[in-house]
């Protein structure tokens, strides 16, 4: 359970109420190192877990949680540091929470759990809003993060599309064409 790619993950998790209690103390510069840190745990988890063959579905879960903790807590921070810029970008903001919540819902609905499935898009999706979030809270600029929540909702229609495909959870789905395979698969008896 204590492998590096998992420790990032729980590393994320931890981050999650600190990040909310430096944001409501106000500092904004603690807080950007601490969220730099979380979100570059989250690049390189799933790379050594691929390199060093760590790859389970604990590790998936503890991502998805590790993921949503940080995702679902930036928003808030944000609106108590940032207050004028957060309402300038409103509707992208809740462009963002919404296209994190609403596939996470759904596959809590399906399946009462978390989808984790870690696709491509939202691997990339997740990069670009990374960048972006930066950027607009770094230097104001914002045209990239209006960007990446167009890239961002297009992984959430992805994540929605897999998720009507599978008939069972299964993590680490990298498309929806590999959703659409693993649906036309047979299935082995148990």
């Amino acid at each position: 359970m204590f492998t590096l790619p998992n420790c990032l993950s729980i590393f994320r998790m931890v981050c999650a109420p600190v990040l909310l209690y430096l944001a409501w103390i106000g500092r904004a510069d603690i807080f950007l190192v601490l969220l730099v840190l979380a979100l570059l745990s989250d690049a390189i988890d799933g790379m050594i877990a691929r390199k060093y063959k760590q790859e389970t579905d604990l590790g998936a879960k503890l991502d998805s949680w590790g993921d949503f903790s940080i995702y679902m807590t930036v928003p808030l921070c944000t609106w108590w540091l940032w207050p004028d810029l957060i309402r300038q970008e409103a509707p992208f903001v809740a462009a963002v929470v919404a296209s994190f919540a609403i596939p996470i819902f759904i596959g809590f609905l399906k399946y009462r759990r978390l989808t984790s499935y870690h696709t491509w898009a939202a691997k990339f999706s997740a990069a670009v809003l990374s960048v972006a979030t930066l950027v607009m809270l770094l230097f104001d600029i914002t045209w990239p993060f209006e960007i990446a929540t167009v890239v961002l909702a297009l992984s959430a229609l992805e994540e929605i599309a897999i998720t009507t495909t599978l008939s069972e959870w299964q993590s680490n789905v990298r498309s929806v064409w590999h959703a659409r395979k693993f649906a036309r698969e047979p299935r082995m008896p148990q």
